[in-house]
């Protein structure tokens, strides 16, 4: 390996960290209230919305919902009038804004989901407990349901952020470099198929491992201090 595949290796590993970072960053911004909403007793018009968001990007392929919003909405939203003409027409006609938009959306309804579940399955006997107390519902949902919630929902949200960086690979098919594109990339120069694609998988594997680990590290952390 030579210094310039060195430096596309460092650049797509860079792309694919930001690229995921930011996505699950937003999409968790987005999914918690999402999550919230669908755990609550409230009538099924509020929850509708939600729910039919999540179904969609649940329902369909990731790989799928990255073409829509890259090859469809993303070339066809050029062709209307004075699009072009907008302060904001130099982002959007990059790929990356339709990449990271599909993947934060997906990200939102699987973590919603996960939210809800950790919500539901909060013991009766804490709530219980919180009420004897005199507190009232917000106090009990700030202080007693979120938190272990958020607590129970730690190991599949690990699985998720594990999916994200393993769904990443898919941001390649709409020309950005990332780990996957990088390995396409040496692979069209070189004709070796084996070592940019077992560099990739190793480095994907490093990226898995480390997430493993540091999950595992605040889930003991967390058990301690409960």
């Amino acid at each position: 390996m030579d210094n310039t595949q060195l430096l596309m290796w460092l650049g797509g590993l860079w792309q694919t960290l930001w690229l995921v970072a930011c996505s699950l960053a937003i999409g968790l911004t987005i999914a918690i209230p999402c999550g919230v909403l669908l755990a609550a007793r409230c009538s099924i018009i509020w929850k509708l919305p939600v729910h039919i968001f999540s179904y969609i990007f649940r329902g369909t392929p990731m790989l799928v919902q990255l073409y829509v919003f890259y090859y469809g909405i993303g070339l066809v939203i050029g062709r209307i009038p004075g699009v072009r003409e907008l302060a904001l027409w130099p982002l959007m006609r990059q790929a990356w804004p339709w990449v990271m938009l599909s993947f934060i959306l997906n990200t939102a309804a699987y973590t919603a989901e996960i939210v809800r579940g950790a919500i539901e399955t909060t013991p009766r006997g804490e709530i219980e407990a919180a009420k004897s107390l005199g507190m009232s519902r917000n106090q009990i949902r700030t202080r007693i349901i979120l938190p272990g919630a958020l607590r129970r929902a730690l190991p599949a949200y690990g699985n998720e952020i594990i999916f994200m960086l393993h769904g990443s690979a898919i941001a390649s098919t709409a020309t950005l470099l990332d780990i996957t594109g990088v390995a396409n990339t040496l692979f069209t120069k070189t004709y070796e198929p084996f070592q940019p694609f077992l560099i990739a998988a190793g480095i994907y594997l490093a990226i898995t491992l480390c997430i493993v680990g540091s999950f595992r590290l605040i889930e003991k952390r967390l058990s301690v201090s409960a």
